[in-house]
């Protein structure tokens, strides 16, 4: 190796070095001759680059692809941060408060999760599984959600175009949205037949317990004696905005645990006052359900509290913390995880519904179906439930 490759493997190996020893985040722990072979590899990788590509090699683009790499082998929400990007997170500035109602994850491009009922995506025709091939005609493909989730927001009132594939990918959408305040929290509630309440928790936030509370003590006042609660498609709130809207339902036992990388378990339970709603409960949930909803979800099942109709979650149930290397760069990494109230992996496995009822697939541009089978299926489940 040349004493100039020397020069240039040793300034760049530094971040990779620091990624290993935060933590590991590569996988299950390592023996250590093992990660020292990787970076040896790595090392070698970077020599062969320097002494044989065609031309001069662009080293500080060429880490930077290995950077996104690395943490692209991670969990989607997982992401590689630039220098410029560390200064955001660490400036504790919030997010613009212009949305469209989309949240994401990764697959390749990225990819939608749920889009919030009656927001601009939603009337746009965006869904579940949507692929987002550019985002202002800048491609997604090495787009982090990270980056991809505020590069969607903005003031409210301006736009912001993004391609969309749906099926086939030779025939993508191009869509101009229009950037709106995103809300806080949104709950509504019905009667869907008789004696059953019907709860839609659109949006998690930190009321969204307190309204759940006072949508069903209405609906009881009408008649309610048993309950839907659908989450389908709510992706917003932190976990613990999910779990106090658990609270109300369950009055004791084990809510989720939450493991860290050390292998540390939290165990977090219905305490007292818990478990004030004691109508029988189903619970609606799809392949949008996700984060706090989702761990509401497994709290509610988990417990015995409630059947969950419809598909199986997404598997996102995990937090995030910023990890600073030397050269001002960062790592944005899930360090700490939840598991169901059985010790079962949620984030990245999902929650297997107590009965599989698939939301139809709709062409893009073709009208919302009539009919909501999942629905269905939970008020007639509902039939036969005794009062908890």
């Amino acid at each position: 190796m040349s004493s100039r490759t020397r020069r240039i493997v040793m300034s760049i190996s530094a971040p990779v070095i620091a990624f290993a020893i935060v933590g590991g985040f590569l996988g299950r722990v390592m023996a250590r001759e093992d990660t020292y072979q990787h970076l040896k590899i790595f090392d070698d990788v970077v020599s062969l680059i320097s002494s044989n590509y065609v031309e001069d090699a662009d080293v500080d683009r060429v880490m930077r692809g290995a950077m996104h790499g690395l943490a692209d082998a991670l969990d989607p929400d997982s992401a590689y941060l630039t220098a410029a990007q560390v200064k955001q997170v660490e400036s504790g500035a919030a997010l613009a408060p212009g949305g469209v109602g989309i949240e994401l994850t990764r697959q390749y491009y990225l990819r939608v999760i749920a889009a919030r009922d009656n927001s601009p995506a939603a009337k746009a025709g965006l869904h579940t599984g949507d692929y987002i091939r550019a985002i202002n005609d800048v491609p997604t493909r090495d787009m982090s959600v990270w980056e991809g989730t505020r590069t969607l927001r903005g003031a409210p009132g301006t736009k912001v175009t993004i391609t969309i594939i749906r099926g086939n990918a030779n025939d993508p959408h191009v869509i101009e949205l229009t950037r709106e305040t995103e809300p806080a929290s949104v709950v509504n509630g019905r009667m869907a037949g008789a004696g059953i309440g019907y709860v839609r928790v659109a949006v998690i936030g930190p009321n969204t317990a307190a309204q759940v509370k006072s949508q069903v003590a209405e609906l009881t006042r009408g008649g309610a004696s048993k309950l839907v609660v659908d989450v389908r498609r709510a992706t917003n709130g932190t976990i613990d905005e999910g779990l106090a809207i658990a609270r109300l339902f369950v009055g004791k036992g084990t809510l989720a645990i939450r493991e860290a990388k050390s292998g540390t378990r939290d165990t977090i339970a219905a305490g007292s006052g818990d478990g004030s709603i004691t109508l029988p409960t189903v619970v609606l949930v799809d392949t949008g359900t996700s984060g706090a909803s989702e761990v509401f979800a497994s709290a509610m099942v988990g417990n015995q509290r409630a059947d969950l109709i419809g598909e199986h979650t997404i598997g996102r149930a995990a937090s995030q913390k910023l990890v600073r290397l030397p050269d001002g760069a960062g790592l944005w990494l899930s360090t700490t995880r939840y598991l169901t109230p059985k010790g079962d992996p949620l984030h990245e496995k999902g929650l297997e519904p107590t009965v599989a009822v698939d939301d139809p697939d709709i062409e893009f541009g073709a009208p919302a179906p009539t009919k909501d089978p999942i629905l269905e299926k939970a008020i007639e489940r509902l039939a036969d439930r005794k009062a908890a």
